[in-house]
């Protein structure tokens, strides 16, 4: 469900996110949770929304919906796209947090507003009335299709 970001504009970033980025292309998802979980604890959204495709994915940890929620919101209110993004689509599932489609809206737009093609989609969809999973096509997770790290690395 979430994809781990790899590449971004040239922020600096904590040397942990580095840490957890090269554990992750290792294989080492223990350490890369432990690097991520530091880096977020102290406010990086990049690492805050890798912890939450980890939780949902369960990548080195159990799957937890609910958590993956609580770290996409934090990424997601600091403004990273993809986890507006997959907040909204959980949201829109009513996965790991309460069904609520104007929840899932709003985020969509926000990830919308940052050219993310599949938060459009997801708009263009609810406006229609279409709802899961009546209308999910079986497709590769964006998890499979990207890897963020920061330009930094």
């Amino acid at each position: 469900m979430a994809l781990l970001w790899i590449g971004l504009i040239g922020t600096a970033l904590p040397a942990s996110f580095h840490d957890g980025v090269a554990a992750y292309e290792r294989g080492d998802l223990a350490k890369a949770l432990q690097a991520w979980r530091s880096a977020a604890d102290q406010g990086d959204a990049l690492a805050q929304y890798n912890l939450g495709g980890l939780y949902a994915n369960g990548r080195g940890v159990p799957k937890d919906l609910t958590e993956a929620a609580k770290w996409y919101r934090k990424a997601a209110e600091q403004g990273n796209p993809l986890a507006q993004y997959y907040l909204a689509t959980l949201y829109e599932k009513g996965e790991g947090v309460n069904l609520d489609r104007a929840e899932a809206a709003k985020w969509y737009r926000k990830a919308a507003a940052h050219d993310v093609p599949q938060a459009q989609e997801a708009l263009d969809r609810l406006a229609r009335g279409k709802h899961p999973p009546l209308y999910l096509q079986p497709r590769p997770p964006l998890s499979e299709q990207l890897l963020v790290k920061g330009s930094n690395h």
